[in-house]
């Protein structure tokens, strides 16, 4: 069968294909750190309040943090122990914001409500959608949406197809990698109560033909349900996108500015269907996930970790820093944001760690733009960013509105193929918060 795709997108090439092969044979391994510091945000939407206080004695499991609003999802105590600070603390937004700082005891002493909710038979749509706000459940391949707000579907809108992210396009990166692997009962049991709460007829899990393994494993794992199949990705980059995965799997393009369920598609990553699995089946709210920590350390690895870990404790566990690391990126490469300070906490949108040496990590010189077109050629949305850039660096908010700016999904291909070396995907990224403040003055 002919591996699926999306128009434009690139495929980053490294000197190890990728980055991938650093860590991609390490087996999944748990850590949990003598302190945790859980900030109140950690998804898109409200903040959390705290809602325990210094001195309390907390158990794994226990909300410390309720929900701001609709949009929001519960912050759970990630280890059990004693709570020695509700305070601002760094955050890798770049602001320190209020967290509930934990002194893990080690007991992993679980809260009374975690506790097994039930089975996708013997439970309706509604209690499922209702045990994934309770156990604050939010995207995890990134975005860290609460899902819970995905699978509320108006009265008007259908979905058609439940769709699985497991593409992991994002180089480096393999903890969507290793729990398919290790752990693909749980993504399919999460597959089959995303569907429940869905109301979707099928769901197909797709998955990049660079992981034959992740294929060959959720594929024997679904085999006795019907509506679940996996279809073959073709490996390139950023096939893991919403917009480009729908294309990719069902042939349908959500219309500009709106959302999968326009194209009645609804998108989850193959981890939050595993973590729906936990929730449900054994009642664990979300309190640690897979987490990549490769390039320049001395050993690449896959660690299960408790929220709340700090970037310094995750990358000790990798052996700490091979060299002088010149940067340490929260995320992948194209995506990930590069820290100044490596006590910022895991958080539930924390993916992967990937630090790059001084003789990885080459600074280029921007020349003037030669108007070769590749940047239009790979934008997976069909923008033109020479023109976006332009604009964003003369804050020219007209362009920008012209240009769409706001459809930028941000994913740094054009800035990967541009021969000039001109920062186009961050510049553009500038002038959508020119753009956003221009149209809040108005």
């Amino acid at each position: 069968m002919k591996a699926l795709t999306f128009k434009g997108g690139v495929h980053p090439l490294h000197k190890l294909h990728e980055g991938k092969p650093l860590a991609q044979n390490a087996a999944l391994k748990e850590y949990a750190a003598a302190t945790v510091v859980l900030p109140m945000s950690q998804h898109i939407g409200a903040p959390c309040t705290p809602c325990v206080e210094v001195g309390d004695e907390v158990l794994m499991g226990q909300v410390v943090g309720t929900p701001g609003g609709f949009v929001s999802a519960p912050i759970h105590a990630s280890v059990s122990g004693k709570v020695v600070a509700v305070e601002p603390r760094p955050h890798l937004s770049g602001k320190d914001v209020m967290a509930v700082v934990i002194e893990n005891d080690f007991r992993d002493a679980l809260d009374p409500s975690v506790k097994p909710k039930g089975t996708v038979d013997s439970l309706s749509a509604e209690e499922i959608r209702q045990i994934i706000l309770d156990a604050g459940i939010v995207g995890m391949g990134g975005a860290a949406f609460p899902t819970h707000v995905k699978y509320a579907l108006k009265p008007d809108q259908k979905a058609d197809y439940l769709i699985l992210n497991g593409a992991e396009c994002e180089p480096y990166l393999t903890s969507d990698h290793r729990t398919m692997i290790e752990t693909p009962e749980r993504v399919v049991e999460g597959a089959r109560l995303l569907l429940k709460a869905s109301g979707a007829p099928v769901c197909k899990i797709g998955i990049e033909n660079n992981k034959p393994d992740a294929i060959k494993a959720i594929r024997e794992a679904a085999k006795p349900y019907k509506d679940i199949e996996v279809v073959e990705l073709m490996t390139k980059y950023p096939q893991g996108g919403e917009k480009q995965l729908i294309k990719a799997v069902t042939g349908r393009e959500v219309p500009r500015g709106g959302l999968p369920i326009a194209a009645g598609c609804i998108v989850s990553n193959v981890s939050t269907a595993a973590a729906t699995a936990d929730a449900v089946l054994k009642g664990l709210p979300l309190v640690k996930r897979a987490v990549t920590v490769t390039g320049a350390v001395n050993t690449p690895c896959n660690l299960v970790l408790r929220f709340g870990t700090s970037y310094e404790d995750a990358i000790n566990q990798a052996g700490g820093f091979k060299g002088d690391p010149k940067k340490v990126i929260s995320g992948g490469p194209m995506m990930g944001f590069a820290v100044n300070r490596l006590d910022i906490p895991v958080t539930k949108g924390t993916s992967g760690l990937t630090v790059f040496s001084a003789a990885e990590d080459v600074e280029t010189k921007e020349s003037n733009c030669i108007r070769c077109g590749r940047c239009v050629s790979v934008c997976p949305i069909g923008l033109q960013p020479f023109k976006l850039d332009a604009a964003s660096r003369k804050k020219d908010v007209e362009v920008l509105k012209q240009c769409d700016v706001m459809s930028c999904i941000n994913c740094g291909c054009c800035t990967y193929v541009c021969p000039a070396k001109r920062n186009l995907a961050q510049n553009i990224a500038l002038g959508k918060g020119v753009y956003t403040q221009a149209t809040k003055k108005k």
